[in-house]
């Protein structure tokens, strides 16, 4: 079994339902005591800004603030280098927490042993 788990996730408000499963299965992972590893790429790179969690909604769902915080205190979120220059975000922009770096720093983490990574 898998000792680490790297999550990328693609969505974001545009499908709602796959960014929440992204989401939900990485603060399982978590709960469960799994290292885990969570990128936000594409148009879920907006939930790495202050309040952006707070604005999706999907009934039936946890609340992606709730599985927002419990990956950043008990997991690693990061924000994709390429997705935050298209959409002009910095450093200064994101969340408490919330790291920025690039495809290279993806694939050691994807790579390592005793890793599973998932794409939602």
């Amino acid at each position: 079994m898998a000792k680490k788990l790297v999550i990328k996730v693609t969505a974001g408000a545009d499908a709602p339902e796959r960014c929440s499963q992204a989401f939900t299965v990485a603060a399982v992972a978590v709960a469960s005591g799994v290292e885990v590893s969570l990128w936000l790429t594409g148009e879920s790179a907006w939930f790495a800004l202050p309040g952006r969690a707070a604005e999706f909604d999907l009934p039936h769902a946890a609340p992606l603030p709730d599985l927002l915080d419990s990956l950043l205190s008990g997991g690693r979120v990061t924000l994709c280098t390429q997705c935050a220059a298209r959409r002009d975000i910095t450093e200064g922009d994101v969340i408490k927490g919330v790291r920025i770096a690039g495809a290279q720093v993806f694939v050691q983490e994807a790579m390592a042993d005793g890793t599973q990574a998932l794409v939602y």
